[in-house]
């Protein structure tokens, strides 16, 4: 079910990026509203178990490792993940250098999949809700720059891509269940760094956005009453 939804959702945000990759005002909205729910999650459901883990008091070191992971990955990816993608002429991004960073990014966010008791778990969401605008400029950018037919190398980017963190979580299974909370330490930091950005990037002449406010607002309150939701079905299971 797990390993459905995520290869689901980069095939879905990949599709929906062939045909309106075009409307790039669309695929930044997609990413704002991703951006409000994924640094919700990040603060109500990673954080929390990260930090009221036993393991150690320096977790806090992994979350900086994450955020400075994620740079390094931006380095590779130019930005990929938070919209930059109309810089991406062929010359400026190697396929290759793409490739990598997106693996490596949800790879690492697959990982603490693996001891995850619940199917529809928030973080599993915020991973689902967090690929399809990724694959939505993925897809824009792999179909607008070749639009006779797709190419075996876009082929092989996008099946890449959607088996990562299946790949990522199948790899936990073989961890001590006890790294769990250092795996999520480091996602957690690549979550925030991606989601602050995404929502403090500046604004033209720093004027108020009343529609990205909106947006952020609208994806924190999916990822609130899905939080709530979760904590109620929680308690009842338990």
């Amino acid at each position: 079910m797990t390993i459905v939804l995520l290869i689901l959702s980069v095939i879905a945000g990949v599709s929906l990026g062939k045909y309106f990759g075009k409307k790039e005002k669309l695929a930044k909205n997609l990413l704002i509203l991703s951006a409000g729910f994924l640094i919700t999650i990040c603060l109500n459901e990673v954080f929390p178990k990260v930090y009221t883990s036993d393991i150690s008091p320096n977790l806090g070191i992994f979350v900086i490792i994450g955020v400075l992971l994620q740079m390094i990955l931006e380095a590779l990816t130019k930005g990929f993940e938070h919209g930059h993608f109309h810089h991406h002429n062929e010359n400026n991004i190697l396929p290759l250098a793409l490739m990598v960073g997106l693996f490596i990014h949800a790879f690492i966010e697959g990982i603490p999949l693996a001891n995850e008791e619940e199917p529809l778990s928030p973080y599993l969401l915020g991973i689902v809700f967090h690929n399809l605008p990724i694959s939505f400029i993925l897809g824009a950018y792999l179909f607008n720059k070749n639009e006779k037919r797709i190419s075996y190398s876009s082929l092989l980017i996008i099946a890449l891509f959607a088996l990562a963190s299946p790949l990522g979580m199948l790899l936990g299974n073989y961890f001590n269940p006890d790294l769990q909370p250092y795996f999520l330490a480091i996602v957690g930091g690549i979550f925030l760094h991606i989601s602050s950005v995404i929502i403090f990037e500046s604004n033209k002449n720093h004027n108020i956005d009343w529609i990205k406010i909106g947006l952020v607002i609208l994806g924190v309150t999916l990822a609130l009453m899905m939080h709530l939701f979760h904590s109620h079905s929680h308690t009842h299971h338990h």
